[in-house]
């Protein structure tokens, strides 16, 4: 091999090295900045593991919003509620103005080693027929919901709604 070949070789071989560490740093930075939907049944089933971040969907569960104010800090306690399972999540500030009990929420947090969902961020349903596409899906999941037979059913039912079997 002659000189200049050398060199053409050591240059594209130094060039794919250099594309490579690229590629794996961005993919490693995109992948630690990466936040999973997950719904109550699957936190309970994969039990992330303390201070993964990930976003809880589901209804807030009627009977459990609890508010009490922490060093001027209003601090809520809910379970959220996918209609097979619940979660109990604390979150410390201000909530949306849509916040209430039995409508949907998507909190941004992780899991603290008390098994409480900690909330950084609370994002409340918006409108009357809205209803976030991964809350949907946990609900046809859980078979509480089948978008065949009309619009989700009021989340205030969803603790006594009854799966309805196919083979009648």
């Amino acid at each position: 091999m002659t000189p200049r070949k050398k060199r053409r070789l050591y240059l594209f071989a130094a060039c794919a090295i250099g594309v490579g560490s690229a590629t794996a740093l961005s993919l490693t930075a995109l992948s630690s900045t990466l936040t999973y939907f997950l719904s109550p049944r699957e936190v309970l089933a994969k039990n992330p593991a303390p201070g993964m971040s990930f976003r809880l969907g589901g209804i807030v569960q009627v009977g459990t919003v609890a508010t009490t104010v922490v060093g001027g800090t209003p601090t809520t306690h809910f379970d959220v509620t996918d209609g097979q399972a619940s979660i109990p999540v604390t979150f410390s500030g201000v909530l949306p103005d849509l916040f209430r009990e039995g409508q949907g929420v998507v909190a941004i947090g992780s899991m603290t080693s008390s098994n409480t969902f900690s909330a950084d961020e609370v994002l409340a349903k918006h409108g009357a027929s809205y209803m976030p596409k991964d809350v949907e899906q946990a609900l046809q999941n859980a078979g509480k919901w089948n978008p065949k037979f009309g619009p989700p059913p009021a989340a205030s039912t969803w603790n006594t709604l009854q799966v309805k079997s196919s083979s009648s």
